[in-house]
């Protein structure tokens, strides 16, 4: 990602975050910036590698708290099957759970942003008497890329 978009995203999170309530202090954008910068999800211990280079007395805590408050505001997702953090395509302006396509082979994110697989996933599991949580729906597979170089393996 480019400076100017980072900053820019940055920037859009520090007024999503004050218009919910919530301040996007110093040690949280910084956070938030390593993942935005991150071409692939990031784990938190690998967050803090990167933190501690910037800010010398970072511990877990500092980055799991930041990370707790950018789930919170919906400025980033986490991925339970990889144990990672990737940024929220939206900003935190979802009206939805996110819908994210994980691949397999080389761990690329894409982010859906189709509130009707929500609602299609909703009406299904309601009809066996579920109901469905906020979390995100993450569903692995190949990118077209690893696909296209599986096929001409």
């Amino acid at each position: 990602m480019n400076d100017a978009s980072t900053a820019e995203r940055l920037d859009a999170a520090a007024e999503n975050c004050a218009r919910q309530g919530g301040r996007l202090t110093e040690l949280r954008r910084l956070v938030l910036e390593l993942v935005l910068e991150a071409d692939r999800p990031v784990g938190a211990y690998e967050l803090l590698d990167q933190l501690r280079l910037r800010h010398a007395g970072a511990a877990p805590p500092t980055v799991y708290r930041a990370l707790d408050f950018l789930l919170a505001h919906g400025l980033v997702h986490k991925l339970a099957l990889q144990n990672a953090f990737v940024s929220c395509a939206g900003g935190g302006h979802h009206a939805h759970p996110a819908q994210l396509l994980v691949c397999r082979s080389c761990g690329s994110v894409v982010e859906l942003e189709d509130s009707g697989i929500q609602s299609a996933l909703a009406r299904a599991a309601g009809l066996h008497g579920f109901v469905v949580g906020d979390g995100a729906l993450e569903v692995p597979g190949l990118c077209a890329r690893c696909a296209a170089e599986s096929v001409s393996a």
